[in-house]
């Protein structure tokens, strides 16, 4: 992204968006949230992508202790924070003064040349008590490397590049256990958009991107067809007609979904059950979403495959997202029925 698409973000309130309001920040709702990143995702999918993450990853943040959070926050709220939280290549251990040597590599760092901290994850290596669990660690963006490694088809300019770190020595403000981060233990007096299961919420987070630019690609759609209908008989108009009808109710579908799933995250009680199914709502949502652009992409002639138009970019953005391991139905489907079936 340009740098000025990257303070325009960051103006807008992005990063800042789950931040503490003791550092300044807004603690705000998924809903809007959601809103406001598929808004986004209708000018450039890639941005709304980096939006969303970066306001997600500031809720991470808030599970650091105060000094850690201090350490990010204290100066400002409008932090960009990027994460690489698979761990498989990845080790911390204790040193003598009680602070962490981490060193590891981590793949598809979203947003991380525009980002001025990092979280990552690590598993433990030494120490009794902790040997083997995962810890995240936040560093800042100069002890970093980052790898130019991303060749996706889609959201390219997301910038997912990979990220190394030579051992280095992180002091235990700056970290806390990964697990408690997934299921939502941010202790006593959490806000709401701190104290829910990363499950709840992230694929939502993730699929909202993909609202805006399917969004995007109707309206492209719609605009070669429209002058196409006009010079057509009712018979021609056919395909147009279906091809239309079919894929603005699926788009329409997947908003409905995803604001009564952001919903329930803002209000309802935090159950097993509520959990599955957001998490099975977001994946639905990205296949209703892939379904309704493939169809425009399919009947949109060739001005479709025009690799600078908009219809395309769109195309590739949707399945990007779609291809995310959040969203993979069989998974939120296992999810779902573990909950719904046991008694």
């Amino acid at each position: 992204m340009s740098p000025e698409t990257v303070a325009a973000l960051t103006l807008a309130g992005f990063p800042a968006y789950f931040v503490p309001r003791r550092w300044g920040g807004t603690e705000g709702d998924f809903a809007t949230l959601l809103a406001a990143v598929a808004e986004v995702g209708e000018a450039c999918a890639s941005a709304a992508w980096c939006a969303g993450l970066w306001a997600a990853h500031s809720r991470f943040g808030a599970y650091l202790p105060l000094e850690g959070q201090r350490d990010l926050w204290g100066a400002s709220p409008n932090v960009r924070i990027s994460t690489g939280l698979a761990p498989h290549r990845a080790r911390a251990a204790r040193t003598a003064n009680g602070d962490w040597s981490v060193s590891g590599e981590w793949d598809c760092v979203s947003g991380i040349d525009s980002a001025q901290w990092v979280l990552l994850a690590a598993t433990v290596s030494e120490g009794a008590e902790e040997q083997g669990a995962v810890r995240v660690f936040a560093v800042p963006y100069a002890d970093v490397e980052v790898v130019d490694s991303w060749r996706s088809t889609g959201l390219c300019g997301t910038g997912s590049n990979s990220v190394v770190l030579k051992p280095t020595s992180v002091p235990g403000r700056r970290s806390f256990v990964l697990a408690d981060m997934l299921a939502g233990r941010a202790g006593e007096g959490a806000s709401r958009c701190h104290g829910v299961p990363a499950q709840l919420v992230g694929g939502l987070i993730f699929s909202a991107p993909a609202v805006g630019a399917a969004r995007a690609a109707l309206h492209a759609w719609t605009g070669w067809a429209a002058p196409k209908a006009a010079e057509s008989d009712a018979a021609s108009r056919g395909p147009l007609n279906r091809c239309l009808a079919r894929s603005s109710a699926e788009i329409e579908a997947a908003v409905l979904m995803l604001a009564e799933a952001a919903r329930r995250a803002d209000a309802e009680p935090v159950t097993r059950l509520g959990v599955a199914r957001n998490h099975r709502d977001a994946a639905v949502v990205a296949d209703l979403l892939v379904t309704a652009v493939e169809r425009l992409f399919r009947t949109g002639g060739l001005h479709a495959r025009d690799g600078e138009g908009t219809l395309q970019r769109c195309w590739r953005d949707v399945h990007t997202v779609a291809s995310h391991a959040v969203l993979q139905f069989e998974e939120a489907a296992a999810h779902y029925a573990g909950a719904a079936l046991t008694p």
